[in-house]
């Protein structure tokens, strides 16, 4: 899969292209079914399945503090977008530039030098300055331009859209099970194990500490059933999310137990946690005992509800 930042670094002898455009966070059930449509009408047409997309949300260049935060890293998207067959994949600086292109700007500047012969849209797509161009637009500008304009129903999940406010909402609840539904796989996040004050080894129960720049919304504070990564291994894993008072600019870390293992060394490693069950929420505990014992009782929930 090729990956650009800017159409004037597409090879000349690259493929004439079919491009669906959007911020695709979280690349769930609703984006996969128009990823799903775009690679077999690419394939039917001899065209190289493209994706356009945005290094941020929209919103965090005239909103900041109220963006939603991603439910996916780059790496991370990059890596479902290639396993969803696209060929291309062009993520472009949202910035002040490119919100105040027009829609007809928009298309000469991204899609006229993409060799764009159809675009693909989802439901209720908006594009241009101030979100003034509708799929009507799209069609209308492209008739012009060479290309076709398609839209794409959302995909729902009983009497809602799936959509990754939807999942952003079930994570920030906890409730992961619920979120892998509409991803269409177990969320993930994916760091480099750090060195921590390695008090679980003390007490019986190892943790990898992954970094705080990891890819992957971290869910509610809470233990969580799952597994982790590791060199091509996948283990059964309970997972900590939750507040460390000592760290100051990033309180909530993530912290994974290997069920049954206090041998393996993954420091300096990329490792990947997947969420599979809450076991429980957020809990502060008055004694280091307590701590232990209700860490010895998630544990063993977590193995069940993982059948081990």
């Amino acid at each position: 899969m090729l990956q650009i930042t800017s159409p004037d670094q597409l090879p000349e002898d690259f493929a004439d292209t079919a491009v669906a455009i959007g911020k695709f966070d979280g690349v769930h059930l609703g984006h996969q079914q128009l990823f799903h449509e775009l690679v077999e009408l690419s394939e039917e047409a001899g065209l190289a399945a493209s994706v356009f997309t945005f290094d941020r949300h929209p919103r965090t260049l005239f909103d900041p503090a109220g963006a939603p935060r991603s439910i996916i890293g780059p790496i991370q998207k990059a890596a479902l977008l290639e396993g969803a067959g696209i060929d291309l994949v062009l993520t472009a600086s949202f910035d002040k530039a490119l919100a105040s292109l027009s829609p007809e700007e928009f298309v000469a500047k991204y899609l006229v030098p993409l060799r764009a012969r159809v675009v693909m849209v989802g439901e209720g797509f908006r594009f241009g300055s101030g979100g003034k161009g509708t799929i009507d637009d799209l069609r209308r500008i492209g008739q012009s331009q060479g290309f076709s304009a398609r839209e794409v129903r959302n995909v729902n999940l009983g009497a809602s859209k799936i959509s990754s406010t939807r999942i952003r909402a079930l994570l920030d609840e906890g409730e992961v099970a619920e979120a892998a539904i509409l991803l269409g796989r177990n969320h993930e996040t994916t760091g480099v194990v750090e060195h921590g004050r390695k008090l679980g080894r003390t007490i019986g129960f190892p943790t990898a500490n992954i970094s705080r720049a990891a890819e992957g919304y971290l869910p509610a504070d809470g233990v969580y059933a799952g597994y982790l990564l590791a060199n091509g291994v996948r283990y059964p894993a309970a997972h900590s999310v939750g507040t460390n008072d000592s760290v100051a600019e990033v309180p909530r870390l993530l912290e994974s137990h290997v069920i049954g293992r206090d041998d393996l060394d993954l420091y300096d490693q990329i490792v990947t946690c997947e969420y599979v069950a809450k076991v429980r929420g957020w809990a502060k505990f008055d004694s280091l005992e307590a701590l232990v014992e209700q860490i010895g009782k998630d544990v063993a929930v977590a193995a069940s509800l993982l059948g081990e």
